[in-house]
């Protein structure tokens, strides 16, 4: 088992190596961290360290400071500390950062925090996009609404620790990396985890008193800059957007958005850390369980490219590549009787001393994880054999 785990790691490291992902500090050094599945330590994403650090949750949930008291709406402090339940290990100082970003608490009044859309598509008090809510709004939390509404804090605030838990967040693995896939922006990454080391209380220190929910119009964040004066008054937690490419919420996909990555990187990377959840039949949920397809499936839609539900019809979807053509990270790899019986798919990840990779949902009673396959035409793998390769939205 050891061998076949360090196998796995020297396989993850090539498809970085691969991808041009190679540890060479900022976000990249986060992503790749969040695949390899080390901890990045040295809080490479945000160059706060010791925020990481300090933002995570150990034995027990660290108690507010009087910083985050007065800063917070009492029901959002209390909505946090419930949400980061939803991922053992996730600090609710991580989630507060967030929510302080990206609408001050849910206290902004900006257009998509309490309906409609921001100019990039974001929706409600953690500004997910709505491909990105589906994945991870069910199941429907405590206070929360059904269906679920990414307007509904409740919602919002389970959701987004879904998420991070499925890219990092998990047992304070690499907060970096999992608030990076959040928002890919550095500065993003730095401004939670500095919030969220301000909001971490320090033993003995003062509780402080709630801030109660404001009147009216939006009040300022008391820990950040106040609001300029103008007609429209924009998020006290962020600055005024400057005219050009719009930022989106939060989408899992650096190429949603003008972002650093292809979406067949993305899938791969998303895919990569979904590895230790348990195969379930049927299932698409980080954390919980998946099959084969739905694995796929899942980390092409956090990549922004729609696929079907089923392996035959992700095999039928094409485009087909040529028998024998070479494999690239992010394809398809196809099992089964043949090309009208599909029954099983994976997603290539590299080729490592002439052995061909794949991480996939392999069955019941094991768990997502990198294993080998033959990429032969026709070559036997288990009762089945090597049916083909595609390559999503020719990719």
């Amino acid at each position: 088992m050891k061998a076949a785990a360090a196998l796995g790691g020297l396989v993850v490291a090539l498809v970085l190596s691969l991808l041009g992902l190679a540890a060479t500090g900022g976000a990249t050094s986060a992503t790749a961290a969040t695949a390899t599945g080390q901890a990045s330590g040295s809080g490479s994403a945000s160059g706060s360290g010791g925020a990481a650090g300090s933002a995570g949750a150990g034995d027990r949930a660290p108690a507010p400071s009087a910083t985050a008291r007065r800063a917070i709406p009492a029901a959002m402090l209390t909505l946090y500390e419930r949400g980061a339940t939803a991922c053992p290990g996730l600090s609710w100082t991580v989630l507060a950062g967030i929510g302080t970003v990206e609408s001050d608490n849910d206290r902004s009044q900006l257009p998509g925090v309490h309906s409609g859309a921001n100019f990039a598509g974001a929706e409600g008090p953690m500004q997910f996009e709505p491909a990105t809510f589906a994945v991870y709004a069910q199941p429907v939390p405590p206070g929360g609404v059904r269906p679920p509404s990414p307007y509904d804090p409740a919602d919002a605030v389970y959701a987004a620790a879904r998420m991070l838990c499925g890219n990092g967040g998990r047992d304070d693995r690499d907060l970096p990396a999992a608030v990076w896939a959040y928002n890919h922006s550095a500065a993003y990454v730095s401004e939670v985890l500095d919030l969220a080391a301000e909001y971490t209380g320090s033993p003995g220190e003062p509780a402080g008193r709630a801030s109660p929910a404001p009147p009216g119009p939006a009040a300022p964040n008391p820990s950040r800059p106040a609001a300029a004066p103008g007609p429209a008054a924009p998020n006290p937690s962020r600055p005024a957007a400057a005219p050009g490419p719009a930022r989106p919420g939060p989408t899992g996909s650096p190429g949603t958005g003008g972002g650093l990555y292809p979406p067949s990187v993305v899938a791969v990377l998303w895919a990569l850390d979904q590895r230790g959840t348990p195969y379930v039949w049927g299932g698409e949920t980080p954390g919980v369980g998946f099959d084969c397809s739905g694995l796929v499936q899942g980390a092409y839609r956090v990549a922004g490219v729609a696929l079907p539900r089923v392996a035959q019809d992700q095999y039928d979807a094409g485009p087909h590549l040529p028998a024998g053509a070479p494999l690239r990270p992010g394809d398809l790899v196809f099992f089964g009787g043949g090309p009208a019986a599909v029954s099983h798919v994976g997603i290539y990840v590299a080729t490592a001393g002439g052995q061909a990779w794949m991480v996939d949902a392999p069955h019941t009673g094991a768990d997502v994880r990198i294993e080998p396959f033959p990429d032969r035409p026709r070559a036997a793998w288990g009762t089945d054999v090597y049916v083909g390769a595609t390559r999503p939205a020719g990719l």
